[in-house]
């Protein structure tokens, strides 16, 4: 019999199950009631795990859980993460993104994915082209997309797969893949704009950035910009709303005081990887945000823009920090996903008719979360709106 604590990984989980108890250790029979329950009807929610306990220790649980929605911001998102039970949308850190996209018909869109090549990217892009979509992956390492291309073709012999080389560390190379793009004649009807580096050490890009905002952030910022009169003008023809999608993370919780250091982004004495890191995931959130509401205040409302936490997934992604990563792997085992739940996400959002409309979100495990209270600063937005702006004008 495994504890609580061996079994969810977390204490928000952990006090929802153990709330009221004098010792933790005596929740694996709470536990193991409810999981039984939640076999026998396919699907439960994490209220119901409060609606078997005891009124007084369910107040307590409750108690504990608006104290950890302060101080973690969402305390369900992190029990949904640690127990697989699904959200509100009926799917959760458990689904994969094939699950998520059953019986959607994508044979009308055209996509582009940066990162395709390896990883949650790559995953992406077969499920793309598995429900039938015109994939375009944006990838540095053409031989490593093109090893992606021929695995898809083999599963799915009438995927359509384009590759065009793009550094996102490089504003010449963003501009060139968008010249590329554009010059292909195609329609666009989503964004994801998945690639990124983790917790490299201090570098400056060519352009003479940060390299984990330059790549994470301002390349990505620079693409959209490029693509957005496209995405506008396919929406307007087809009538199919386009949808740009921005891989964040829950690391955005865990930057610099100020959230974005635009004074100090490139000043190699005061950095820290994980918090540059960090720093560069709220970007994207921020990103999003805005861009949704400037969508909105021009009354372009079949263009949407979210963000959204793909969740830990072990990828090439932090080999720049394998100790760190294999000890916070070991430290939450239960949180880490699989690939394929690790894409989850992003096709959800970017396929699911759930979304339809939504915009300026944050998501995890394919339900809407919860940000810090640095992603949902509208002025730090526009702040860094028109910082980006300066950035890719002055290169």
């Amino acid at each position: 019999m495994h504890s609580c604590r061996q079994v969810v990984a977390g204490d928000v989980a952990r006090h929802v199950l153990v709330a009221g108890r004098a010792s933790s250790r005596k929740c694996h029979c709470v536990w193991q009631r409810v999981h039984q329950q939640a076999q026998k009807r396919k699907k439960l929610m994490e209220e119901d795990y409060l609606e078997k306990m005891p009124p007084r220790r369910r107040h307590a649980a409750g108690e504990k859980i608006a104290r950890a929605r302060e101080r973690k911001g969402t305390a369900m998102g992190y029990f949904r993460e640690a127990t697989g039970i699904p959200g509100p949308s009926g799917f959760g850190s458990a689904s994969t993104a094939e699950q998520v996209t059953d019986g959607i018909d994508a044979s009308l869109l055209t996509v582009i994915i940066t990162g395709g090549s390896s990883g949650i990217g790559a995953e992406a892009a077969r499920v793309m082209a598995l429900r039938g979509a015109h994939v375009i992956i944006g990838a540095r390492n053409t031989e490593a997309a093109s090893e992606v291309k021929q695995s898809i073709l083999q599963s799915t012999p009438s995927a359509r797969i384009d590759i065009i080389q793009i550094e996102l560390s490089s504003l010449k190379s963003v501009r060139a893949f968008a010249e590329k793009f554009l010059a292909m004649d195609l329609p666009l009807n989503i964004l994801i704009n998945n690639a990124g580096v983790m917790y490299c050490p201090f570098q400056l890009s060519e352009d003479g950035i940060e390299m984990q905002f330059a790549t994470n952030h301002v390349g990505h910022f620079l693409l959209t910009k490029l693509l957005l009169d496209k995405m506008k003008s396919t929406a307007e023809r087809t009538g199919i709303e386009s949808r740009i999608v921005n891989l964040s993370s829950e690391a955005h919780m865990t930057t610099y005081r100020t959230g974005i250091r635009f004074d100090k982004l490139n000043d190699k004495d005061f950095y820290n990887d994980k918090l540059a890191y960090g720093q560069s995931k709220l970007a994207n959130i921020l990103h999003a945000n805005e861009l949704a509401r400037r969508l909105k205040e021009e009354g372009v409302l079949n263009v949407t823009a979210n963000s959204l936490h793909p969740g830990l997934i072990r990828t090439n992604l932090a080999r720049h920090s394998i100790a760190f990563v294999g000890a916070l792997q070991t430290a939450t085992c239960v949180l880490w996903k699989t690939i394929p739940q690790g894409a989850a996400t992003s096709c959800y959002v970017a396929l699911h008719p759930n979304i339809k409309g939504v915009s300026g979100k944050y998501f995890a495990d394919c339900n809407e979360s919860k940000t810090t209270s640095n992603g949902r600063d509208e002025l730090l937005g526009r702040r860094l709106w028109d910082f980006s702006e300066k950035l890719v004008t002055s290169a």
